[in-house]
């Protein structure tokens, strides 16, 4: 079913957000162009606290979170975003991780409840239909685009 829901096939720019919240250079400049496609806007955040920042602020449709943060472990993000009773609805996490085993990612997915786990390096395909997924799930009505447009990056 995800294989239909590829980035590059959404066609309805509705002003949903993504914080992107990610340590790596590298993937800081490659996870914007891999989804490009997917008519959201991208917030990109370097550190855990940039990224809590960045989701209280903009309050994304979705959190792309990497688990070595500079200032914090990833899982502190994720334990504090799900402390924090921003709305009724429960924010979709995808996590990137350096490292991990199938127990990491079970934990992840059946206990936390995050929305995917994927191991870098993953293939952009991976990444696009996850998001795709995830916004499809959270689609909330009449989203806000907090003065930014859909397709654009923006780093705190």
């Amino acid at each position: 079913m995800t294989a239909e829901l590829s980035c590059a096939q959404r066609q309805e720019p509705d002003g949903q957000r993504i914080v992107v919240v990610e340590a790596d250079e590298d993937f800081l400049h490659l996870i914007p162009v891999i989804l490009a496609d997917c008519g959201a806007q991208l917030v990109v955040a370097r550190t855990g606290r940039n990224g809590l920042d960045a989701i209280q602020e903009r309050r994304p449709d979705l959190v792309i979170l990497d688990l070595n943060l500079p200032d914090m472990n990833g899982w502190e993000v994720f334990i504090q975003l799900r402390g924090t009773p921003s709305s009724e609805r429960l924010l979709p996490v995808i996590i990137l991780a350096d490292e991990g085993t199938r127990l990491d990612r079970t934990f992840s997915l059946r206990v936390a409840q995050v929305h995917d786990y994927l191991m870098k390096p993953f293939l952009p395909s991976q990444l696009q239909e996850s998001v795709a997924e995830a916004l499809k799930l959270s689609r909330r009505p009449g989203g806000d685009a907090a003065g930014s447009s859909p397709g654009e990056s923006v780093h705190v």
